[in-house]
């Protein structure tokens, strides 16, 4: 590296709605070494609850103002969409648009998810190194219809980072003639004494019963309409407890009308977002993940550290973060795999005392200076090549 030279590193993001990944890209944000990189963040969307989140000494630029900032009146909120969604369709198409927003040519283009791909592999910087990082399990069904094109931007990139074991590995099970970059998987870090502190900042209340918390988007990939089905037949079979679920989404009607029409909504309970859900997991009972799919879930790894029994679905990378009836306890992803799994967690206390002194030493897992050194050689080695070939 040049002397007192600091490496040009642009992270892309769409927006900053609450999720696992939002927690990655602020946490690189905040840890990577500020007197090797020199860090910039551009959002599509200067949008989400985390949008002010960034550290102070981050440069922040976004391509087109969030629904925060629009108008209360419908009318005029359904011209200012329009113009957003035009002015979106005019930079993709044109995409020295966003020369004018950058103002600086970057060393290093990262696109934080699949769904950015295309804008960084669009960037009229073609000196730049770019890295596609990966969270998701594109074998999965509903990956289908654009799992082509995934692909064939994948292979435009010149290092992939995996954010699970999992959706590395299953690419080359399911997909053995695909061709890929260079990658690695680096795991996701875990802001330890800031989660710890955040779960102690208030205590919500909750009925004497046993109570499962869950957070996480309403979408349907996260399994919260089977949960909801299979919360209603146990309560028919007479093993009462509480779910409380913290999160939005598109799901959020289609499930508030349910619990109605079961007549649960004193067991069964949609918090919507909270900007801090860490002491509703810290003093629940149990944390529950029914996902169809996941990667490698942070708040899986946050829960652990939080000493809390888990009750999850054996997909994706969460295997990797959960030995069955040891540190937690494994699913199926069906209505009869969660039934027999609250139903164990609500009956055999041995199990759960067993699970619950399992994780008293459970957070010296999480290394968090090996994930972030790994990140910071990632980006040294290609800058590096960038410099040698150049």
């Amino acid at each position: 590296m040049e002397h007192n030279k600091k490496i040009k590193v642009l992270f892309r993001h769409r927006s900053m709605e609450i999720g696992g990944v939002e927690k990655v890209v602020l946490s690189m944000l905040n840890n990577l070494n500020k007197d090797k990189f020199e860090l910039t963040i551009c959002l599509s969307l200067n949008q989400g609850e985390l949008r002010n989140e960034f550290p102070d000494n981050i440069r922040k630029v976004y391509i087109a103002e969030g629904k925060e900032d629009f108008s209360k009146n419908p009318i005029i909120q359904k011209i200012q969409l329009a113009r957003r969604k035009f002015r979106l369709n005019k930079i993709d198409k044109n995409p020295r648009l966003t020369d004018g927003i950058l103002k600086d040519q970057y060393d290093v283009e990262i696109a934080t998810t699949y769904g950015i791909y295309k804008a960084v592999l669009n960037s009229t910087n073609k000196e730049s190194k770019k890295i596609a990082w990966l969270h998701s399990d594109l074998s999965l069904e509903g990956f289908a219809p654009y799992r082509e094109e995934i692909f064939k931007n994948m292979q435009q990139f010149d290092y992939i980072i995996y954010g699970s074991q999992q959706c590395k590995d299953i690419l080359t099970e399911k997909f053995p003639d695909l061709k890929l970059p260079p990658g690695e998987v680096v795991l996701n870090a875990i802001p330890i004494k800031e989660l710890k502190a955040k779960a102690k900042a208030f205590i919500p209340e909750f009925e004497e019963l046993p109570t499962f918390v869950s957070v996480g988007r309403l979408h349907y990939r996260k399994g919260y309409r089977t949960l909801l089905e299979t919360h209603k037949k146990l309560i028919d079979d007479g093993f009462d407890h509480r779910i409380i679920v913290i999160g939005d989404g598109e799901d959020y009607e289609l499930l508030s009308k349910r619990i109605e029409e079961l007549n649960v909504k004193n067991s069964f309970k949609l918090l919507g977002t909270q900007m801090n859900p860490y002491p509703y997991v810290s003093n629940a009972d149990f944390y529950i993940m029914p996902s169809e799919s996941e990667g490698w879930p942070l708040i899986i790894a946050e829960t652990l550290i939080l000493q809390k029994p888990i009750l999850a679905t054996n997909v994706g990378g969460i295997p990797e973060m959960i030995t069955h009836k040891e540190s937690g306890y494994l699913t199926d992803y069906s209505q009869e795999g969660l039934y027999n799994g609250i139903r164990e967690f609500l009956t055999n206390k041995e199990l759960v005392q067993h699970i619950q002194d399992n994780l008293k030493d459970i957070e010296k897992r999480f290394d968090n200076e090996k994930i972030f050194k790994s990140v910071e050689n990632i980006i040294e080695n290609l800058y590096q090549s960038k410099i040698k070939n150049q």
